[in-house]
Protein backbone atom coordinates (compact mmCIF):
# COMPACT_ATOMS: atom_id res chain seq x y z
CA UNK A 1 0.00 0.00 0.00
CA UNK A 2 1.36 3.42 -0.86
CA UNK A 3 1.73 6.12 1.71
CA UNK A 4 -0.94 8.12 -0.09
CA UNK A 5 -3.41 5.22 0.15
CA UNK A 6 -2.55 4.72 3.82
CA UNK A 7 -3.14 8.42 4.52
CA UNK A 8 -6.49 8.22 2.75
CA UNK A 9 -7.54 5.22 4.89
CA UNK A 10 -6.47 7.03 8.07
CA UNK A 11 -8.43 10.14 7.04
CA UNK A 12 -11.47 8.01 6.27
CA UNK A 13 -11.24 6.21 9.63
CA UNK A 14 -10.90 9.52 11.49
CA UNK A 15 -13.90 10.89 9.62
CA UNK A 16 -16.02 7.88 10.56
CA UNK A 17 -15.03 8.22 14.22
CA UNK A 18 -15.83 11.94 14.25
CA UNK A 19 -19.21 11.42 12.59
CA UNK A 20 -20.05 8.60 15.00
CA UNK A 21 -19.10 10.82 17.91
CA UNK A 22 -21.33 13.60 16.66
CA UNK A 23 -24.20 11.21 15.96
CA UNK A 24 -24.18 9.66 19.44
CA UNK A 25 -23.17 12.76 21.45
CA UNK A 26 -25.51 14.27 24.00
CA UNK A 27 -27.26 17.33 22.61
CA UNK A 28 -25.82 20.60 23.84
CA UNK A 29 -28.33 22.79 25.60
CA UNK A 30 -28.78 26.23 24.09
CA UNK A 31 -27.21 29.04 26.11
CA UNK A 32 -29.28 30.56 28.88
CA UNK A 33 -30.18 34.10 27.87
CA UNK A 34 -31.89 37.08 29.49
CA UNK A 35 -35.66 36.91 29.14
CA UNK A 36 -35.81 33.11 29.36
CA UNK A 37 -37.40 31.34 32.33
CA UNK A 38 -34.84 30.44 34.97
CA UNK A 39 -34.33 26.66 35.18
CA UNK A 40 -36.34 25.39 38.14
CA UNK A 41 -34.67 23.45 40.92
CA UNK A 42 -35.01 22.26 44.48
CA UNK A 43 -31.91 21.70 46.61
CA UNK A 44 -31.19 20.82 50.23
CA UNK A 45 -30.43 23.70 52.56
CA UNK A 46 -27.15 23.64 54.44
CA UNK A 47 -28.74 23.01 57.82
CA UNK A 48 -32.19 21.51 57.27
CA UNK A 49 -34.95 21.12 54.75
CA UNK A 50 -34.84 22.10 51.13
CA UNK A 51 -35.72 25.09 49.03
CA UNK A 52 -37.27 25.25 45.56
CA UNK A 53 -36.70 28.24 43.30
CA UNK A 54 -40.37 28.06 42.32
CA UNK A 55 -41.34 28.86 45.94
CA UNK A 56 -39.76 32.29 45.51
CA UNK A 57 -41.92 33.37 42.57
CA UNK A 58 -42.90 37.00 43.12
CA UNK A 59 -39.50 37.84 44.61
CA UNK A 60 -36.38 39.10 42.88
CA UNK A 61 -33.69 36.41 43.29
CA UNK A 62 -29.94 36.36 42.91
CA UNK A 63 -28.67 32.78 42.48
CA UNK A 64 -24.93 32.58 43.16
CA UNK A 65 -22.87 29.46 42.36
CA UNK A 66 -19.71 29.21 44.46
CA UNK A 67 -17.28 26.98 46.35
CA UNK A 68 -15.33 27.32 49.60
CA UNK A 69 -12.00 26.81 47.78
CA UNK A 70 -12.73 29.75 45.48
CA UNK A 71 -10.91 32.90 46.67
CA UNK A 72 -13.01 35.28 44.51
CA UNK A 73 -16.12 33.69 46.07
CA UNK A 74 -14.77 34.51 49.53
CA UNK A 75 -14.03 38.06 48.42
CA UNK A 76 -17.57 38.80 47.19
CA UNK A 77 -19.52 37.24 50.09
CA UNK A 78 -19.39 40.23 52.49
CA UNK A 79 -20.92 42.50 49.84
CA UNK A 80 -23.57 39.86 49.15
CA UNK A 81 -24.41 39.74 52.85
CA UNK A 82 -24.77 43.54 53.00
CA UNK A 83 -26.99 43.54 49.90
CA UNK A 84 -29.16 40.74 51.29
CA UNK A 85 -29.51 42.39 54.70
CA UNK A 86 -30.62 45.69 53.20
CA UNK A 87 -32.95 44.46 50.43
CA UNK A 88 -34.50 41.23 51.72
CA UNK A 89 -37.30 43.12 53.54
CA UNK A 90 -38.38 44.48 50.12
CA UNK A 91 -38.75 41.07 48.46
CA UNK A 92 -35.17 40.31 47.46
CA UNK A 93 -33.81 36.80 47.95
CA UNK A 94 -30.25 35.56 47.61
CA UNK A 95 -29.50 31.86 47.16
CA UNK A 96 -25.89 30.80 47.50
CA UNK A 97 -25.53 27.41 45.80
CA UNK A 98 -22.40 25.62 46.99
CA UNK A 99 -20.81 23.03 44.70
CA UNK A 100 -18.56 21.74 47.51
CA UNK A 101 -18.46 18.00 48.18
CA UNK A 102 -19.47 18.16 51.84
CA UNK A 103 -21.43 20.42 54.18
CA UNK A 104 -18.79 20.74 56.93
CA UNK A 105 -16.50 23.09 55.01
CA UNK A 106 -19.54 25.06 53.80
CA UNK A 107 -20.82 25.46 57.36
CA UNK A 108 -17.37 26.64 58.56
CA UNK A 109 -17.22 29.13 55.67
CA UNK A 110 -20.70 30.47 56.49
CA UNK A 111 -19.87 30.81 60.18
CA UNK A 112 -16.52 32.49 59.51
CA UNK A 113 -18.26 35.19 57.41
CA UNK A 114 -21.50 35.36 59.47
CA UNK A 115 -23.67 34.81 56.40
CA UNK A 116 -27.42 34.90 56.91
CA UNK A 117 -28.78 34.23 53.41
CA UNK A 118 -29.87 30.71 52.41
CA UNK A 119 -27.07 28.36 51.41
CA UNK A 120 -28.03 25.40 49.24
CA UNK A 121 -25.97 22.30 48.47
CA UNK A 122 -25.31 21.06 44.93
CA UNK A 123 -22.33 18.66 45.32
CA UNK A 124 -23.22 16.72 42.14
CA UNK A 125 -23.41 20.05 40.27
CA UNK A 126 -26.79 19.19 38.75
CA UNK A 127 -28.17 22.68 39.16
CA UNK A 128 -24.95 24.49 38.29
CA UNK A 129 -24.83 22.38 35.10
CA UNK A 130 -28.45 23.25 34.28
CA UNK A 131 -27.44 26.91 34.60
CA UNK A 132 -24.30 26.24 32.53
CA UNK A 133 -22.14 27.51 35.39
CA UNK A 134 -18.64 26.12 35.44
CA UNK A 135 -16.58 29.11 36.60
CA UNK A 136 -17.06 30.32 40.13
CA UNK A 137 -18.42 32.59 41.31
CA UNK A 138 -21.18 32.91 38.77
CA UNK A 139 -24.53 34.54 39.45
CA UNK A 140 -27.93 34.92 37.83
CA UNK A 141 -30.35 37.74 38.57
CA UNK A 142 -33.94 36.53 38.24
CA UNK A 143 -36.99 38.81 38.17
CA UNK A 144 -40.22 38.31 40.12
CA UNK A 145 -41.78 36.48 37.15
CA UNK A 146 -38.96 33.90 37.22
CA UNK A 147 -37.10 35.13 34.12
CA UNK A 148 -33.33 35.52 33.80
CA UNK A 149 -32.41 39.21 33.82
CA UNK A 150 -28.61 39.02 33.85
CA UNK A 151 -25.72 36.58 34.12
CA UNK A 152 -22.55 37.61 35.96
CA UNK A 153 -19.37 35.60 35.59
CA UNK A 154 -16.77 36.37 38.23
CA UNK A 155 -16.91 38.23 41.54
CA UNK A 156 -18.85 41.45 42.01
CA UNK A 157 -19.06 44.16 44.61
CA UNK A 158 -22.76 43.36 45.03
CA UNK A 159 -23.65 46.34 47.18
CA UNK A 160 -22.11 48.80 44.71
CA UNK A 161 -24.64 51.27 43.26
CA UNK A 162 -24.72 49.67 39.79
CA UNK A 163 -25.98 46.32 41.16
CA UNK A 164 -28.04 47.70 44.01
CA UNK A 165 -29.90 50.12 41.72
CA UNK A 166 -30.63 47.39 39.16
CA UNK A 167 -32.07 45.12 41.86
CA UNK A 168 -34.06 47.99 43.38
CA UNK A 169 -35.50 48.73 39.93
CA UNK A 170 -36.64 45.12 39.63
CA UNK A 171 -38.10 45.27 43.13
CA UNK A 172 -40.04 48.42 42.22
CA UNK A 173 -41.45 46.59 39.19
CA UNK A 174 -42.43 43.46 41.13
CA UNK A 175 -45.84 43.09 42.79
CA UNK A 176 -44.32 42.34 46.22
CA UNK A 177 -41.21 44.51 46.16
CA UNK A 178 -42.52 48.04 46.21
Amino acid sequence: MTSRAAALWVALAVGVVVLAGLWFAEPVAPPIRPGQPAPSFALPRLDAGSLALESLRGRVVLVNFWATWCKPCLDEMPAMERLYASLSPRGFELLAVSVDAGPDEVRAFRDQLSLSFPILLDPEKRVSSAYQSYRYPESYLIDAAGRIVSRYIGPRDWDAPIYRERIEQLLDESPTGG
